[in-house]
């Protein structure tokens, strides 16, 4: 754990902001050479890459603020205020709010420039993927998403002082950062392989949902987070991140679906890129 790399004068610099700014860099790398590869004009995906990283920290932001109200129902100037509880950042992000927010934003951008939606996401699927990996490497840093007790063999007890400790005291807990880091490289890979094999436009971004909601919906088994996350649902108590990942699941399945019969039906002439 080390969440603070180093310091310019009083303005500490985190490990978690150097790795989410990593992913952001890696993402519009990885879109600007597909792009160029296939012959297609880079700077309507640039925007669409801004608007997925502001979009995106917005939305988590919000949510995160939203699913711990009564942490901001009386200070609401903490909600954006980035040198809240004395330090340089904002503090609380939830990943899916972020993620659906980016969605709307570049999705309305599409639909102005006259883009096609679907097409436009599979060039940054693999890229959000890299973005999961790279990411989660700034979580277990910081020694937030943390997982729950475990007597595996390579769980993690992280140091006094953490937020961590202080839960779980010296019990090792599951490395749930580590675990979603490897699932988002791993994922990286097989959509860059899809990529060069891609048979129907929407093929990536929905094998994305198909890969997130159940790798989300299964991790949250070991991982730790506040009462305020579960809810009653019939006499269960899923997370809401559960909840949203089994509406990505449909979303991507149906999308799968869907756009593999269309291609079908237009036959093998049907181009699904500049090759």
């Amino acid at each position: 754990m080390c969440p603070e790399l180093f310091q310019i004068g009083p303005v500490p610099i985190r490990s978690f902001g150097i790795m989410l700014a990593l992913s952001f860099l890696a993402g519009v790398i990885y879109v600007s050479r597909m792009t160029r590869r296939d012959g297609k004009d880079f700077e309507p995906y640039l925007t669409v890459a801004y608007i997925l990283i502001i979009g995106g920290i917005l939305g988590a932001r919000v949510s995160f603020v939203l699913l711990h109200w009564s942490d901001f129902a009386n200070n609401l100037g903490a909600a954006f205020n980035p040198f809240h509880s004395g330090q340089f950042g904002i503090a609380g992000l939830n990943l899916y709010g972020g993620v659906l927010a980016a969605i709307a934003g570049a999705w309305i951008y599409c639909h102005i420039k006259k883009m096609s939606v679907l097409e436009v996401f599979d060039y940054f699927a693999p890229s959000l993927a890299l973005g999961i990996g790279i990411s989660r490497i700034g979580c277990y840093l910081n020694g937030c998403c943390f997982g729950t007790p475990t007597e595996l063999p390579w769980g993690v007890m992280f140091p006094v002082g953490s937020i961590p400790f202080a839960i779980f005291g010296s019990q090792h807990i599951h490395p749930a950062q580590i675990y979603s880091s490897l699932y988002g490289f791993g994922l990286f890979v097989l959509l860059h392989f899809l990529m060069t094999k891609r048979k129907f436009i929407g093929q990536l971004v929905s094998v994305l949902f198909i890969s997130e909601a159940c790798f989300r919906y299964a991790i949250e088994y070991v991982r730790y987070y506040e009462d305020a996350m579960y809810f009653d649902l019939w006499g269960m108590h899923p997370t809401y991140n559960q909840v949203v990942s089994i509406s990505l699941f449909v979303a991507g399945a149906v999308m799968y679906y869907l756009n593999s019969k269309k291609a079908k039906a237009a036959g093998p002439t049907q181009a699904v890129d500049s090759e």
